[in-house]
């Protein structure tokens, strides 16, 4: 069979899929799982699909001297590092993590701010590449070519703070927050320490959970039914959560369901509840 590069067309691919095209010229697989902030568990795992490469969001991809987890790289330093990592301008990029969804739509997210779109998430993730059979190979760090990737500056894709004090003012947005209802409503403490909760203003609740099942997404029509309980038009999406991670699992079931008009915000409620003194502790929830 003739190897050749491939082109992504769908923001989720599956795992099937992925084993089809795993040996295409250009494709890259990228591993972007990070810890679940609210996770006791801290065993580590030792396999990954095979070529894969360790996107590092903590440590490479997030500025490490910013007041907050998390926090958007620059497009010089992301270019930078997406060239050590071997991406290429014509790469295709294929990212999962260890969880099945959870910090690899960060991931997806990350690109598309980069003006980059050949890049799709592997639905389902590790766990569902591991329960189909497919082969795995032992971790191993990243060695060899630079790539030629070269960032484009849309980081107007991610909300700062002063934006979001005018997005709360103005209601040009919907703002919906990923975190789960305990939190939104503070029935329960949040995971960081030292951080207030509450929720911002104006904002409505939708948990991440509730657009996957079983690792995966729900389907576009399933998907597309849950915004439209927020609005039936075509409203302008504001995605936020605890650091800005899993308001990127919501960002791209917008894209799956057809949404297009959406941005999220980079800090969240780690950012909102340390320096705003507007804060909410409504119930509202879908």
């Amino acid at each position: 069979m003739m190897l050749k590069k491939i082109h992504i067309t769908s923001p989720i691919v599956s795992t099937d899929w992925l084993q089809e095209h795993l040996h295409a010229t250009n494709l890259v697989v990228l591993n972007g799982t990070i810890p679940r902030v609210t996770s006791t568990n801290i065993s580590e795992e030792t396999q990954q699909i095979p070529k894969a490469r360790f996107f590092d969001i903590k440590k490479k991809f997030s500025q490490e001297d910013a007041l907050f987890p998390n926090t958007m790289v620059s497009v010089e330093t992301f270019t930078k590092e997406a060239q050590k990592l071997g991406i290429h301008q014509d790469s295709a990029i294929v990212v999962y993590d260890e969880f099945g969804i959870y910090s690899s739509p960060r991931v997806w997210y990350m690109f598309r701010v980069m003006g980059f779109d050949n890049i799709a998430v592997l639905d389902g993730g590790f766990p569902t590449w591991k329960k189909a059979g497919y082969s795995l190979e032992t971790k191993r760090t990243y060695i060899g070519e630079y790539g030629d990737f070269q960032g484009k500056d849309s980081l107007y894709l991610f909300k700062n703070y002063k934006e979001m004090q005018q997005e709360v003012l103005n209601l040009d947005s919907l703002i919906i927050d990923a975190r789960s209802e305990n939190r939104f409503t503070g029935k329960i403490p949040e995971p960081r320490a030292g951080l207030r909760s509450g929720q911002i203003p104006n904002s409505k609740n939708l948990p991440y959970t509730n657009v996957l099942r079983n690792y995966s997404f729900k389907n576009a029509e399933e998907i597309r039914a849950i915004f439209e309980k927020f609005s039936k038009s075509n409203p302008s999406f504001i995605f936020s959560c605890g650091s800005g991670i899993t308001a990127c699992i919501l960002a791209l079931a917008a894209e799956i369901a057809g949404y297009h008009n959406f941005s999220v915000y980079d800090g969240s409620w780690t950012e909102w509840g340390t320096l705003s003194t507007e804060i909410s502790m409504n119930t509202s929830n879908l």
